[in-house]
This record gives C-alpha cells, structure tokens and sequence, in this order.
C-alpha cells in the first residue's frame, strides 16, 4: 500500500492543489493559475490512468512524463555536458570543431599537444621527411575520364558526397552549390534528381541516377534514355553517377511517402503528387554484369561522352569481380568508382543495416583498388572514396590506400550549420539543413553558409598541402601505404603496406598470387551473372 501511495503521490498533490486553488478564488484572482496549472496536470494524471499505450504512465501518473522529457533530451545533454572531445556519436566534438573552424575561417591550431592515447591500439600517423617541402598551390586536382571519355572532368580530390533535395533543404542544397562554385569543386546530387536550387547555385555537379532514375524516368519508374539525354546535356553536369548502393543501408531501397513530396521535390525527380515514391533496392536497367557494362556505354553515348562511373558499398566481393570481368570481356570500363564505406550516414537506415551491413571504407576502398589492378584495369578506372573523411589525415589515408579522390557528405553538413543533433529523419532539423520545414530552413542563409563552405574546403586543402609537403612529396597523390603507420596492439607498430599492400598488377590474370583470398573469389565470378556458381559468396 506504501508504494502505491508513493506512485501516485504526484497526482493526489496536483488534485489537493488544485481544489486550494479553487478555495483561494475567494482571497485573489491570482489562484486562478493554480486552478488552471494543477488542474491542467490532475487531468492529465486521469488520462494516464486509463490510457493503455504507456504502462509506464499507467504506474506512475504525471511523474511518468519525465521519462519521455529526459528521452528526448538525452543526445544534447549527452553532447554539450557529458561527452568528451574525441567520443564519437558518430563525429566526436574535435572532429566536428575542425570543420566549424576551417568553416568559420579561424584558427584551427591546438595548445599543448595531442589528447589521442598515442600508444593505445589503432593509433596511426603518417611518416614524414628531414626535407619536407613547401607547396603553394593547394588547388589538387585529378583527370576522370577513360580513353572512351570524350569530355575529361577535371576534379578536385575533395567534393561533396552525394545528399538529395528533400533530405536536405532548398537552402541547404543552394548554400552546398554555390560554395562548390566558388570554390571550384563538385557536388553530388544525389539519387533526389537535379532540383532548381542545384542550378540556382551554378556549382559542377555529378548527376547520381539510382534505381528510381528521378529525372529521367517514365512513369512507370524506368529508365527514359531521352529525359536523361536532356539531363546530362546541361553544361553544369559534369559526371554521371550509377548508385548501387550507399554505405549507409548498401541493399535497401527506400520510399518518400505521398505527404512528404511537395510540389519541389515532384519537379526534381519527375513524379507525380499524391502517389508514393518508390526506390527499389536494385535496378531495373540491368541485371548481369554484362548488361551493366553496356547501360554504362548507354550512358556515355547519350552524355555525350561525359564520364560514367559508379559507387557502391562493397557486400559479396565476388560480385565486384563479376563486374571486373564483364569490363574485361566487353572492353568497356567505367570511367570512375566511389567506393562508399558503411560509416557513411546522411541516409536514414534501419538500425542493424547501420550497425551491421556492409563494408567499412578501409576494406573496401583496398580490395576494390587491388582487383583493378590484378585485373589490369587501375590505369583505366580512377577511385573515389566516402565515408566521414572530413580531415587532411582522412583525405591522405584514402589517398595512400589507393583511392584518387575524396568526398564528404557530414563534413560539408557541418559546415552548413549541422550540429550533429541527429533529428534528420523527423523534420525537425534545428538548423535547417535537414528538413522541409520552411520555417525552419529559412534559418539557414544561403549566402553566409555558401561561403563557410568554400571555406572549409580551402582550408582543409592547405591542411592537406602542409601534411603532403612535411612528408617530402609534392602532391597528396603521392601517399603510399608505407606512408602510413599504426598500431595493432598496443606498442605493437606495423606499416601500412604490410596490412594494406598494392597487389602486383595483373596477378589476376595470371592467378599468381592468392594472398587474401582474391583468387578463390575470382575464379568463382562470372560475367554473365551476379549469382554464384555455388553458395558462397
């Protein structure tokens, strides 16, 4: 009897408080707003009594309400009291001070030396020169183009990763566009289509073209080579891009409900309001390696000879070889791949496809990079890579483990204005970037943001020149994975091309060299199929 006087001890309170409210009418109109308040919470009390969705509410009326205040509270307490600099949820708060800084344009430097455990394991660093050297022109940039490609892109090796309109806002996206332009470096639709704010902006873009090809699609959601013509004939497209799959749920379609497609985002991925949106988990113009091959000589006919490419999350690795040997026997080659890792994350996912699908950057970016080369194809194929590489040491890892170029997604989020506050699903972003909400994005100011983020990549650039040029080299392109060093266990030190080695080019074709298991999976791939000859993967 004692424990249930004490559950319900709030409600009986707020009722007895209620009633000398009332009672104390006849001395001041001032008790009116303890009628009104502990009224307010003695009803409220009732209602959780005989509501039957929260039994937490049912045992413990009007108090139970702070379960679901502190609930909601909890990621901004966690991140403004609690958390130190380097816990990552999912950026740590010296990861994310950097870019707000470069972004700022104010000083990045950090007193009294580093915080990171250098002798803890997963420690890495990069190896640098007695002769470092002095690099003025921090503008990098990279050729994408194969011999097939008749209009070479010439890249910078840090870009804006792939968010769509309607993930992000109209002025996100324009404040994204404009400071690519500025700063002379591209941004990635995403699979939202080429929305009007892209073209307000004027930036290069890589036109992404998923599995519900929005922008260029009939209506029953396929392919439509004449949309896309018109699409890729636009001087500010630069690339094309075919998703396969993204690290942040890599096989997993997804699906914009009716309500949430305005009369914007209809415009951007030509389809019509009132019905659901649907990206299916593969695509519909192709189904073998094979038949990919020859989407990708579709695509570059109809661009024109832009450069094509793809990204993917890497899964089963055997598939990607099955697409290595349908280059191999068809003679076409993409002329660009992004490997995406699975640490990317500005696309809502399931928790377990988050947590637990896909491969992480590092892996995936060295095996995709090894089998081009074993199958003699790296010269011909230039590699992106994405997956929270916001800093000069992220871009230089990616370089030395053989990617071509970087993109970043949160990086450039961050430096819009994201505070991480990890609502982008809801609506409800508090900055503006991620939501519909015109009340809400108009917060963010395009021309004040656009700016921060031309900053940000000059600035992570010329970080990026001092790293390259204190390592002795004259480009970033020049990092190897000897360059760089890390722990495996604690004071146990090992370099990273005897954990991350380059694998002898052609060893493929001449099956010669079966460190790590390539051989076994590339003996079991075929070109005419993604399936296996037999159940593994």
């Amino acid at each position: 009897m004692g424990k249930l006087y004490k559950r319900y001890l709030p409600l009986a309170l707020c009722v007895i408080l209620c009633v000398a409210s009332l009672f104390g009418l006849a001395h001041s109109a001032w008790f009116w707003l303890g009628v009104l308040v502990f009224g307010a919470l003695a009803v409220m009390g009732v209602r959780d009594i005989i509501q039957t969705k929260h039994s937490i509410l049912r045992n413990y009326p009007v108090i139970g309400h702070l379960r679901f205040l502190f609930e909601e509270i909890r990621p901004e307490i966690r991140q403004y009291l609690i958390e130190s600099d380097s816990d990552e949820e999912p950026f740590s708060r010296e990861e994310r001070s950097i870019v707000y800084q470069r972004a700022k344009n104010v000083e990045d430097a950090r007193p009294f030396g580093t915080k990171i455990q250098v002798y803890g394991s997963g420690y890495q660093w990069l190896t640098h020169s007695i002769r470092p050297r002095h690099i003025a022109d921090t503008d990098f940039r990279v050729t994408i183009g194969g011999p097939d490609c008749a209009q070479p892109y010439s890249a910078s090796i840090y870009n804006i990763s792939a968010m769509s309109f309607g993930a992000l806002s109209s002025n996100a996206i324009e404040a994204l566009n404009r400071g690519a332009k500025a700063g002379g470096f591209a941004h990635d639709t995403g699979e939202g289509g080429i929305s009007r704010y892209h073209r307000a902006g004027g930036g290069d873009l890589i036109y992404e073209l998923g599995s519900g090809y929005f922008g260029c699609r009939n209506h029953d959601g396929s392919f439509n080579p004449e949309k896309f013509a018109r699409q890729a004939a636009d001087p500010q497209v630069k690339m094309i891009e075919i998703k396969l799959s993204q690290g942040a749920k890599p096989g997993h379609g997804g699906m914009l409900p009716a309500a949430k497609i305005t009369p914007e985002i209809a415009e951007a991925r030509d389809v019509p309001m009132g019905v659901d949106c649907i990206s299916p988990a593969s695509h519909s113009a192709f189904s073998t390696p094979l038949e990919m091959m020859a989407f990708i000589r579709q695509l570059r006919e109809l661009s024109k000879g832009k450069p094509v490419g793809f990204k993917l999350c890497v899964g089963h690795r055997r598939e990607f070889m099955c697409i290595v040997k349908a280059m191999l026997e068809t003679g076409i080659t993409p002329d660009f791949i992004v490997v995406d890792g699975k640490e990317g994350g500005t696309g809502a996912a399931p928790l377990e496809f988050s947590n637990h699908m896909g491969m992480p950057l590092v892996e995936g970016l060295t095996f995709v990079h090894n089998t081009l080369r074993g199958a003699g194809l790296r010269e011909r194929v230039k590699i992106g890579a994405s997956g929270k590489l916001i800093s000069a040491f992220d871009i230089a890892k990616a370089l030395a483990l053989g990617a071509d170029w970087a993109n970043s997604a949160r990086g450039f989020m961050f430096a819009i204005g994201c505070i991480q506050a990890q609502s982008c699903h809801t609506n409800r972003c508090p900055v503006g970037v991620a939501t519909q909400d015109k009340s809400r994005s108009r917060a963010l100011v395009v021309p004040d943001k656009a700016e921060r983020v031309a900053n940000f990549h000059r600035n992570t650039l010329k970080a990026l020149a001092e790293m390259t040029g204190a390592a002795g080299l004259d480009h970033p392109g020049g990092f190897l994975p000897h360059h760089l060093m890390m722990r495996e266990k604690d004071r146990n030190m090992v370099v990273g091309d005897e954990v991350y080695p380059y694998m002898p080019e052609g060893f493929l074709l001449r099956e010669d060299d079966d460190r790590f298991g390539y051989l076994k999976r590339w003996r079991r791939a075929r070109p005419e199929a993604f399936e296996p000859f037999d159940s593994g993967v």
